[in-house]
C-alpha cells in the first residue's frame, strides 16, 4: 500500500473509528449513569432490575436494553409534517457532532490524534455551531406548536450564548497563539494550565457549554413542564435516539473541549515539570495510554458535573436566560479579552510573564466573590449571637 494512502487515509480512519466507537460506548453508558446518579442524589435507586436474572449487577444491562428498545419501538410520523425536513432534523445535530471527534486530540501525538490541523480549534466551533439547525428543523417540521417553541428557544438560546462560548476562547489563544489544540495543550504544560490565568474565561465557558447543550438549569427548549418535551415533542424511535445521542455527544465534545483549553489535556504537567508531552512519549505506547486516561479522566470528571447540576438547579426563566447572556455573560467576556490584552502587551514590552499577573487577578477575584458570598451569613450568625447573648 502507498505511504501517503497509509499515513493520510487508512491510518486516520482506524484511529477515528477506534475513537467513534469508544465514545459511543461512553454515551450508552453515561445515559445509565446519570439516571443511577439522579437517583441517588434523590434518595431513590434508578435502573436497578434489568439483567439481574442473567447475574448482571447494578442494573447495568440498560445500557443494551435502551438501544434494543429504541429499535424495535414503532416510528410514529404525524401525518402533517414536512416529511423530508421531519427526517433531516434529528440528522444535522448528529453528523457535525461525530465529525469533530476527529479533530479532538485524545493523547500525544501522532497516536493518540486522529488528525493535526493547525486551525483544529475553529473547524471545531463551525462545526459545533451547525447543530442547533437540527433542532429548529425538526421544531418546526413536526407541525407541532411545543415543538416550534422549542425550537425557537433553542435558536434564540445558541444566538445568545455562543457569542460568549467564543469570546471566552480569545484570552487563551492570546495567551498560547494557535488554534491548534495540541500546541495549547502543550503551552499549558510548559506554563500553567489556562484555568488560572483565564479563571474568568474558564466559568464563562462552563456556563456557556451548558447553555449551549441544552442541560439544565438551561433546558428551555425541552422543558417538560411548559413545552411537554420542546422540540422532539413528535419524534419517537430511533429519530429520538438521534437526538439524545447528539445531545450525549455534544456534551462530550465540549468536555473535552474544557479540559484541552483550561486544564492541560492529557498532560499533568506546570513550568516543564510532571507528566509533559515528551515524557509521555518518552515512554512509549504505555506513555500514550496513559495520557489517553488522563485526558478521559479529566472528561468524565465534567461529565459528572453535567449530572450534577441537572440534580441541583432549577431551571431558569426565559427572561433570566436572556438576561444572564447578554447583561452578564458577554459584557464579561468582553472585559476579559481586553484585560488579557493589555497584560499581554505589557509583559511583551516589560519582559515579564502575563500568565502570572493574570493568575493573581483570578486568585484575588476568587476571594473578593467569596468574601461577598460569605459576608451576609457572617451578619447573620453575629446578630444570632448577639440576641442571644
Amino acid at each position: 500500500m502507498p505511504e501517503p494512502l497509509l499515513r493520510y487515509l487508512i491510518w486516520p480512519l482506524v484511529k477515528f473509528l477506534v475513537a467513534f466507537i469508544i465514545v459511543q460506548v461512553i454515551v450508552a453508558a453515561m445515559n445509565w449513569v446519570e439516571r443511577r446518579l439522579l437517583g441517588l442524589i434523590q434518595a431513590r435507586l434508578g435502573p436497578n432490575r434489568v439483567g439481574k436474572e442473567f447475574g448482571i449487577p447494578w442494573g447495568l444491562a440498560q445500557i443494551v436494553a435502551d438501544p434494543i428498545k429504541f429499535i424495535l419501538k414503532e416510528d410514529i410520523v404525524p401525518s402533517s409534517s414536512e416529511k423530508v425536513a421531519y427526517f433531516l432534523g434529528p440528522m444535522l445535530p448528529l453528523i457535525p457532532a461525530f465529525l469533530v471527534f476527529c479533530l479532538i486530540p485524545y493523547g500525544p501525538p501522532p497516536t493518540f490524534v486522529v488528525t493535526h490541523v493547525n486551525v483544529g480549534l475553529l473547524l471545531i466551533l463551525a462545526l459545533t455551531s451547525t447543530g442547533v439547525y437540527g433542532i429548529i428543523l425538526g421544531g418546526w417540521a413536526s407541525n407541532n406548536k411545543y415543538s416550534l417553541m422549542g425550537g425557537l428557544r433553542s435558536a434564540a438560546q445558541m444566538v445568545s450564548y455562543e457569542v460568549p462560548f467564543g469570546l471566552s476562547i480569545v484570552g487563551v489563544l492570546m495567551l498560547c497563539g494557535s488554534f491548534d489544540l495540541v500546541h495549547i495543550i502543550n503551552y499549558q504544560a510548559s506554563h500553567i494550565w489556562n484555568l488560572f490565568p483565564q479563571l474568568i474565561a474558564a466559568f464563562i465557558f462552563l456556563v456557556a457549554m451548558n447553555a449551549e447543550n441544552n442541560r439544565t438549569p438551561f433546558d428551555l427548549p425541552e422543558a417538560e413542564s411548559e413545552l411537554v418535551a420542546g422540540y422532539h415533542t413528535e419524534y419517537s424511535a430511533m429519530k429520538f435516539a438521534f437526538f439524545m445521542l447528539a445531545e450525549y455527544s455534544s456534551m462530550i465534545v465540549n468536555c473535552c473541549l474544557m479540559v484541552s483549553l483550561f486544564f492541560g489535556g492529557w498532560t499533568l504537567a506546570i513550568n516543564g515539570y510532571g507528566l509533559t508531552t515528551g515524557v509521555l512519549r518518552g515512554m512509549g505506547i504505555a506513555g500514550g495510554i496513559l495520557g489517553a486516561l488522563i485526558f478521559i479522566t479529566k472528561v468524565m470528571v465534567f461529565m459528572l458535573m453535567y449530572i450534577w447540576f441537572r440534580a441541583t438547579f432549577p431551571r431558569f426563566r426565559f427572561d433570566q436566560l436572556m438576561d444572564l447572556g447578554w447583561k452578564w455573560m458577554i459584557p464579561l467576556a468582553l472585559a476579559n479579552i481586553a484585560v488579557t490584552g493589555i497584560v499581554v502587551l505589557l509583559g511583551q514590552q516589560f519582559n515579564f510573564q502575563g500568565e502570572v499577573v493574570l493568575s493573581i487577578a483570578g486568585a484575588a477575584i476568587i476571594a473578593f466573590t467569596l468574601y461577598l458570598l460569605l459576608r451576609p451569613r457572617a451578619k447573620v450568625i453575629h446578630a444570632r449571637r448577639v440576641s442571644e447573648a
